[in-house]
């Protein structure tokens, strides 16, 4: 199938799949109101095959150093796949399923698919890892981008709510530094520890709150651009290709699922 733009539909939401853009949702409309900050970099775009930075851009497999391309100089950022162009699998409704070869600069072979699922007050994003060859360290996650208002420069800022167990000291090259730290107040760029699952809600205050749930145990949150918040849940913190790797097998592919849950006040 083709990477055109897919719509999807259920109930009043609709959300817009944009596979030959990174295989991204470039818009999440509940109601006719837009969510997610729009523009070509934004929307929410899946991460993989690692998420956030990596040191230098190196990472270690064993005794073999790799070097990816320095697109957030010192660092590698967010992965390869947001830059590419998915394939489009499978589409119903309200359904949208994507599939992305890893290739160069990525050292190793295998496929990413990514599972877009909406519900009339929901939406599902569930990425999986798989390889039949060379096992290889990976991270998945999201990097949304919600609108700060719902109205435009006069709306009230949404609230973010959410109780971690941790915060990962970030050190001068926004890495994290191996030490955990009681969780600080806002604004932040930072990665959060939640054992029991990623957890945090979004109030849009009279209008809406959308509570951001994953099996994951990391989130980072990015509230300080004037026009959107992150709320990004991931496999491990940034850098974890070094620090904390999961490990993709021809027998254990790597999956992780979060969703997106939505109430009207």
């Amino acid at each position: 199938m083709s990477n055109e733009p897919i719509t999807l539909t259920a109930g009043d939401a609709e959300a817009t799949v944009l596979p030959g853009n990174g295989g991204r949702i470039g818009g999440l409309r509940v109601g006719g109101t837009e969510l997610l900050r729009q523009g070509e970099r934004y929307g929410c775009f899946p991460m993989v095959p690692w998420c956030g930075r990596i040191r230098d851009g190196r990472f270690s497999d064993g005794a073999v150093v790799h070097q990816m391309p320095l697109n957030s100089p010192p660092h590698a950022i967010h992965g390869t796949a947001r830059d590419a162009a998915w394939r489009t699998a499978r589409v119903t409704a309200n359904e949208a399923v994507l599939t992305y070869d890893l290739t160069d600069p990525w050292p190793y072979t295998g496929r990413v698919t990514q599972v877009i699922a909406l519900a009339g007050d929901a939406l599902t994003l569930t990425m999986s890892v798989e390889t039949y060859e060379s096992s290889f360290p990976a991270q998945v996650g999201w990097h949304p981008w919600f609108n700060r208002t719902l109205d435009g420069e006069n709306g009230t800022a949404v609230e973010i709510a959410f109780d971690p167990a941790w915060q990962e000291e970030r050190g001068d090259d926004h890495l994290p530094t191996g030490n955990r730290v009681d969780p600080k107040p806002g604004p932040w760029d930072d990665c959060f520890g939640m054992p029991d699952g990623v957890d945090v809600t979004l109030t849009w205050p009279g209008r809406l709150e959308l509570r951001v749930t994953s099996r994951e145990q990391w989130a980072v949150v990015y509230d300080e651009q004037e026009a959107a918040v992150c709320v990004e849940p991931q496999t491990g913190p940034p850098n974890g290709l070094n620090t904390l790797p999961r490990l993709v097998t021809p027998l254990e592919p790597l999956e992780a699922t979060t969703t997106w849950r939505w109430t009207r006040l």
